[in-house]
């Protein structure tokens, strides 16, 4: 994976190189900078005073020691004063130098803390913001692993209010599907003593109209929920299609066989006229995973991956849940992630990195990783 963020201290993370928030002076700082140098080992410390003063927003290398990694990238950055004294820009030339210095190093993989939130009190949202515009820029032309390691202590308010209009989106409508599904329950009490009759549309005993009459509520409700949610097709097809396929022999069924999941993605690719190094990059997938999908008629993704599919086509929602319909899932509001996940896609947010950090912040694990 590109980018992958981890609950985890940074000293425990096995890549080419870890970066440290260093000091300018070749002394040793607090918190991660402290932690850094407990983990490696003396040494650390007397390579660091040999490399000497490090100016705000430059990086130097050193050996990582007791480490487990190769090398140490100690990252100079600033204090947060008001936001008026080019804190900001410092941040960034600070990422953008350690990646340059680990892209000249040969590194395969970096990981990184979260520059500037500790003791020099970065706002997170915007100390968040900056990483990940970043890591987004620099992997546009470059293959590395980046890892933001984050603490599970900081994992509750991981971006502060960066993704206050996400959370608002879940809050506001999980709430009103489970009031929704509650409200079914009270006036349909039966559907509890007997959700095998109800599922298969099976009548009750001396009662076959009665099924039929709520099959019908049943659609009208799915159709006027699914307008007011957004997922407009998901649960009137449902229903559609199983009045229909009642109706149809075996021959008939097969005859309707619809595309496959890999032939819509490929009609899909060819629509939009993308070339599949950018599908797969954008979706944080690795080419390897992409192949074995795109090269396989019968492949059965998991539901992340589709969704990195449809970040990486940029997909609008009606396609997406073509797509996600297509592999055997449906995108619910019942579930946090696909809310999260909707929310995204209506608002053309297609960045894997975002999304993840959001994920991770919500308490739920990443998109990238399975």
């Amino acid at each position: 994976m590109p980018f992958e963020i981890i609950r985890n201290d940074i000293t425990r993370v096995k890549a080419d190189a870890i970066v440290n928030t260093a000091n300018p002076r070749p002394v040793i700082g607090s918190g991660t900078d402290t932690a850094i140098h407990m983990a490696a080992g003396p040494e650390l410390l007397e390579a660091r005073k040999r490399v000497g003063d490090i100016a705000e927003g430059d990086s130097a290398q050193t050996p990582a020691y007791g480490l487990n990694a190769k090398y140490v990238i100690h990252t100079v950055t600033t204090g947060w004063i008001d936001g008026e004294h080019g804190e900001e820009d410092i941040l960034r030339k600070a990422y953008g130098s350690a990646l340059s210095l680990a892209d000249e190093l040969g590194c395969k993989s970096v990981a990184f803390p979260l520059l500037s939130t500790g003791s020099y009190g970065f706002p997170k949202e915007l100390a968040m913001s900056v990483a990940i515009q970043a890591f987004t820029d620099f992997l546009m032309s470059h293959d590395m692993r980046i890892i933001l390691a984050v603490f599970n202590k900081e994992a509750y308010s991981l971006a502060g209010s960066l993704f206050d209009d996400v959370r608002s989106y879940v809050d506001d409508n999980y709430v009103e599907k489970r009031s929704r599904a509650e409200r079914r329950e009270s006036i349909r009490p039966w559907r509890r003593r007997k959700p095998d009759m109800a599922m298969t549309g099976a009548a009750l005993p001396g009662s076959r109209d009665m099924a039929k009459e709520d099959l019908e509520a049943d659609r009208s409700e799915a159709y006027e929920a699914s307008k007011e949610e957004g997922a407009f097709f998901n649960a009137v097809s449902d229903f559609n299609l199983t009045a229909e396929m009642s109706e149809l022999s075996l021959e008939d069924i097969m005859r309707r066989k619809e595309s496959s999941f890999v032939e819509y993605l490929r009609d899909l690719i060819k629509e939009k006229g993308i070339n599949e190094p950018v599908v797969y990059g954008r979706a944080g997938m690795s080419r390897q995973l992409f192949n074995k999908i795109i090269n396989n008629f019968d492949y059965q993704p998991t539901k992340r991956t589709v969704y990195q599919l449809i970040i990486g086509l940029q997909l609008d929602l009606e396609q997406a849940v073509k797509l996600m319909n297509k592999a055997g899932y449906s995108i619910t509001r019942s579930n946090k992630m696909d809310l999260m996940m909707e929310y995204f896609i209506i608002n053309r947010r297609y960045n894997t990195i975002e999304i993840d950090v959001a994920l991770v912040d919500a308490g739920l694990k990443p998109l990238t990783r399975g």
